[in-house]
């Protein structure tokens, strides 16, 4: 009885906390998790997918609502799993909420094989739990528990959409873990699991970093099913399996992966587009391609100029080496170097990057009609007061 009226109490203070995700003052000091985001360093997802920092503002709310209240929900929640009582939704959302260590996360883990058995036939449209214990996973630096979760064939159907499986695979990614990666992506594709544009960029991004024949036939297929499909595919994604392309020496299907990429004018893409003009022999093309980012040197700095990894230009004088062009090709990357525009950075570094988050577009205000004062139509040609 005490855990039940305990639960329901706390749970009250987590739906309110939930619909509204406007934090108090007093909350947002809390000394919480929102200050550990610091160390979540990410590679290739954005926070506009993470959303890692809406989850942790959330916890602190949580956290701050149900400062006071008596006993330990995690502990209490573990009680309730040993006498295997029915986990209710809602109960389940708070429990996520709270977890702050590896040891809660266990209890969470637990809950969540529970829930699953005992709603295995939910209706469409349920609430998807799969996100959010992915974000914590994330937040706590669990990719290991993360990825066993995922495979675990007892909770198949239960991490139903991409996103906990993207989430997923870019913490593999961070910590390196590739074949784990590469493991969650097989999985997800035995689950009909479909992939989205970012899962996509993902599985490039892992077979890159793998650099095997297996994971460039892989990263092959994924990029000429989603073509077929006319299924939108990233240019980041391109540009990974550009890399892989020309890591294992297929220069063919690199040239076919960049032909696809509509625009070409980033950084990465025109130092891609240097190296595989060096290794085909088209030395000409990139000297060209040289010759114009000097030209644009003289730009005010304020106006961004082409840029190139030392990395990618020291291939490049290899390949012209004894060639006619070798002397000329030396006095532009000289140039662009007295310009500022070679950078130490290696290109391994410009794919690994984590993106920008979008820029929010503030909404459209709509012609006011009617005076705020007196509340009558408003006469003026300029529909002003």
């Amino acid at each position: 009885m005490a855990l039940r009226s305990f639960s329901s109490s706390w749970c009250r203070s987590f739906l309110r906390a939930y619909i509204s995700p406007k934090a108090t003052l007093s909350a947002l000091q809390q000394p919480s998790w929102i200050e550990s985001r610091s160390g979540a360093k990410r590679h290739l997802l954005s926070e506009d997918v993470v959303k890692l920092e809406d989850f942790q503002r959330r916890k602190v709310e949580v956290a701050h609502l149900v400062t006071g209240s008596d006993g330990n929900f995690i502990e209490l929640f573990g009680h309730k799993l040993r006498r295997n009582n029915l986990i209710l939704r809602d109960e389940l959302k708070l429990l996520l909420h709270l977890c702050q260590s590896a040891e809660d996360m266990k209890t969470a883990r637990d809950a969540i094989h529970r829930y699953h058995a005992e709603n295995r036939n939910v209706a469409h449209g349920e609430f998807k739990f799969g996100p959010l214990f992915m974000r914590l996973c994330y937040e706590l630096g669990l990719e290991k528990m993360a990825a066993a979760t995922l495979t675990d064939q007892e909770m198949r159907g239960f991490f139903a959409d991409p996103t906990s499986f993207n989430i997923a695979i870019d913490m593999l990614f961070v910590k390196g873990y590739h074949e784990d990666a590469l493991e969650v992506l097989r999985c997800m594709r035995s689950q009909s699991v479909p992939f989205n544009k970012d899962t996509l960029l993902l599985a490039s991004a892992v077979c890159y970093k793998l650099n095997t024949s297996e994971s460039h036939a892989i990263c092959t297929s994924l990029m000429e099913e989603a073509q077929a499909k006319g299924q939108f595919v990233p240019r980041h994604a391109y540009c990974f399996a550009v890399a892989l392309a020309l890591q294992q020496n297929d220069v063919e299907k690199a040239q076919w992966f960049f032909a696809q990429i509509m625009s070409t004018d980033s950084r990465l893409c025109q130092n891609l587009k240097i190296l595989l003009l060096a290794l085909t022999g088209a030395t000409e093309e990139a000297t060209a391609v040289l010759s114009s980012a000097v030209k644009l040197s003289n730009r005010p700095f304020f106006v961004r100029k082409p840029e190139f990894s030392q990395e990618v230009l020291d291939r490049l004088r290899v390949h012209v080496e004894g060639q006619a062009l070798a002397e000329e090709a030396d006095g532009l990357i000289s140039q662009l170097e007295r310009a500022g525009q070679v950078m130490r950075q290696s290109l391994d570094d410009m794919l690994c990057h984590t993106p920008a988050p979008k820029r929010k577009v503030a909404p459209i205000v709509a012609d006011r009609r009617v005076s705020r004062r007196t509340l009558k139509p408003l006469h003026s040609s300029l529909l002003s007061e």
